[in-house]
């Protein structure tokens, strides 16, 4: 039985995902490229999301702190990211989900976010998952793409040894050879067999780790598939990092969804929910 997890207090109001609840959507620029780019995605998926009965959460990383090369842009760092996400959670009026890398990060962050994101690389940090559940914040864990999904049980126990249940399970693709990844869709099922919501990065799973030489590529054609296909085997929430011009994108255009394709796409995604709803909550 999937336990709902409530996201609160946010500036939208209490929001809940799992069985029954409308679909969560985390959704923004890989990474804080400036405010007003952020200000602009913010507002037009809240807008998109306000349309299609989507709860939204916006994301971006204040520090990309595993880029491939020295030289690629990391965001503003901790300090000043999260002052422009919390001014931005105020003024737009959204919650906002954004990385941590280090425990002593944890009650900085919950200060102004709603959801604290265990990136993928650090999934098996005991300090960073044990100091973000004491927060009392939702923590959103990326499975490792060296991680197999049935191992992630010990990621949700640790943050349980914590004391939360406030846990998210995010599927982002496992290593496939050199520089490519690809998605075991039988991991979401796996995964929320723990009890807890599980999530679909459709963007980070088309990603091409190291791919383009001295950054990742990625193949953002296989977005929309993909994500079908996770909506199709039962998800409680999409991650996706979206751009208006995701080819001048300064961290993981290549698999950024254009900002215009959202909309269209999430329609698909609904209808497709829809189909599927009673034959997964039966599950």
């Amino acid at each position: 039985m999937i336990k709902p997890v409530s996201i609160q207090p946010t500036p939208a109001g209490p929001i809940t995902i799992g069985p029954g609840a409308p679909l969560l959507l985390m959704a923004g620029p890989c990474v804080l490229e400036s405010g007003d780019l952020a200000w602009e995605i913010a507002r037009e998926m809240k807008a998109i999301a306000a349309r299609l009965g989507v709860s939204y959460v916006f994301k971006a990383s204040f520090d990309k702190a595993n880029r491939t090369s020295l030289s690629s842009f990391r965001g503003p760092g901790a300090e000043k990211g999260l002052r422009i996400l919390g001014r931005l959670r105020a003024e737009v009026g959204v919650p906002v989900v954004s990385d941590i890398h280090e425990p002593g990060q944890a009650e900085l962050a919950a200060d102004c976010l709603d959801i604290l994101q265990i990136p993928a690389f650090l999934c098996r940090q005991t300090d960073l998952l044990m100091a973000a559940a004491r927060t009392g914040k939702v923590v959103n864990v990326k499975k490792g793409q060296f991680v197999s999904p049935w191992d992630m049980e010990h990621a949700v126990n640790k943050l349980r040894g914590a004391g939360t249940e406030k846990i998210l399970l995010t599927e982002r693709g496992a290593s496939f050879g050199y520089n490519n990844l690809v998605v075991d869709m039988r991991s979401l099922v796996v995964m929320r067999a723990f009890g807890y919501p599980v999530v679909f990065d459709a963007t980070h799973s088309v990603q091409l780790p190291g791919g383009a030489g001295g950054s990742s590529g990625g193949q953002r054609e296989f977005i929309p598939a993909l994500a079908r296909a996770a909506m199709a085997v039962g998800i409680d929430g999409l991650f996706l990092e979206v751009h208006p011009q995701p080819d001048k994108a300064l961290c993981d255009g290549p698999n950024s969804l254009p900002l215009d394709q959202v909309e269209p796409l999430l329609k698909q995604l609904l209808a497709v929910r829809q189909a599927v709803s009673g034959v997964i909550d039966a599950a």
